[in-house]
């Protein structure tokens, strides 16, 4: 009978930690990523001149995977994708102007992951 106790407050300890634990964000060093989209917050950083005429433009959130923000807040870039005539499925989304935050989606906006980049 004595074991029980503290086997059940630990488990009530367990279950209530699991209830407000969240995962964090997939997140990842620009270092990870391929050279294309390195080559994209290179072009990012200093402005342009960009490939694409919708490079730039503003990135609605529809999927609603991103943290919801007014529009105009996040912006879109292709990431070239070798041995694509298009613009492939490849970007980079961008918050805020100048950016605070980067994501990186290799599926079209399927999955995003949070860049940690460096100043």
């Amino acid at each position: 009978m004595r074991l029980r106790l503290p086997l059940l407050l630990l488990l009530l300890a367990v279950a209530a930690l699991l209830s407000v634990w969240r995962p964090a964000p997939d997140t990842g060093a620009a270092a990870s990523l391929p050279p294309e989209a390195r080559a994209t917050l290179q072009l990012i950083a200093q402005g342009g001149p960009f490939p694409h005429r919708q490079d730039g433009t503003v990135f609605h959130n529809r999927e609603r995977l991103l943290p919801q923000r007014p529009t105009g807040y996040y912006r879109e870039f292709t990431v070239r994708t070798p041995g694509v005539t298009h613009r492939g499925a490849r970007r980079i989304v961008t918050g805020g102007d100048p950016p605070e935050v980067y994501y990186y989606t290799e599926d079209h906006y399927r999955s995003f992951r949070q860049l940690e980049l460096s100043p």
